[in-house]
């Protein structure tokens, strides 16, 4: 293992054990190299990597602490990675979307509340009937986020969240070249939301998949 390796895994023991909790300080740098028997360059090293992933917080001249660890937080490095894919990974991040979001909008239904129901149906009206494929791209981003988050995972909504940045320009692209895709857009975001009014999961689940695999389905025909 390399030094920096193993100083990574070090201080991961450390707040996974509870030694270490969100938001607690970190000892002074000496102090913490002696305790773990590390160098204090590889623990430098350790803590850049560690604060990059939002693991640990440096604070110039006041120190380095433990994150709050909030999934939210963590998972933004899920993002920043999926934002390096190659073209032709876009159909499995599709795919990953069409396993989690279906499930998420199925457990939204028995969860969402009436006022989030109404900021979903407050969205689409903006929207209107014509929009630029833009402004429905970034619609279709808040519209989802909203639903996911009104399923009170906050783990899947962050996920879900950093995922969806690789099948944005598919879906643009989409919107440019296939004959009525907005319009084909609001309406299923139409029938989404009828079904979450309805509390009914399994058709929330199934406007969702078909939502989703619409896409994947073109996606896989113009490759």
């Amino acid at each position: 293992m390399a030094v920096t390796d193993e100083a990574i895994e070090k201080i991961k023991k450390m707040i996974v054990s509870g030694a270490l909790r969100p938001g607690a300080r970190l000892p002074k740098e000496s102090e913490l190299a002696a305790e773990l028997g590390l160098s204090r360059n590889s623990l430098r090293e350790a803590v850049r990597a560690l604060s990059l992933i939002r693991i640990l917080d440096v604070r110039q001249g006041d120190g380095t602490y433990v994150t709050s660890l909030d999934p939210q937080l963590l998972l933004e490095a899920v993002s920043f990675v999926v934002d390096f894919h190659r073209d032709d990974t876009v159909l499995e991040f599709l795919a990953v979307r069409r396993i989690l979001e279906p499930a998420a909008t199925a457990l939204a239904a028995t969860l969402i509340d009436e006022a989030e129901l109404d900021a979903l149906s407050d969205q689409l009206d903006a929207l209107g009937e014509h929009p630029s494929v833009e402004d429905l791209v970034a619609a279709d981003l808040d519209f989802h986020r909203g639903i996911v988050r009104g399923a009170g995972n906050s783990v899947l909504c962050s996920l879900l969240d950093g995922l969806s940045g690789p099948t944005t320009r598919a879906r643009v692209w989409r919107g440019l070249t296939q004959e009525d895709a907005v319009g084909r857009t609001l309406r299923e975001h139409r029938a989404i939301l009828a079904a979450l009014r309805d509390r009914d999961p399994e058709a929330a689940r199934s406007w969702a998949t078909v939502h989703i695999a619409s896409v994947e389905q073109w996606l896989r025909s113009t490759l």
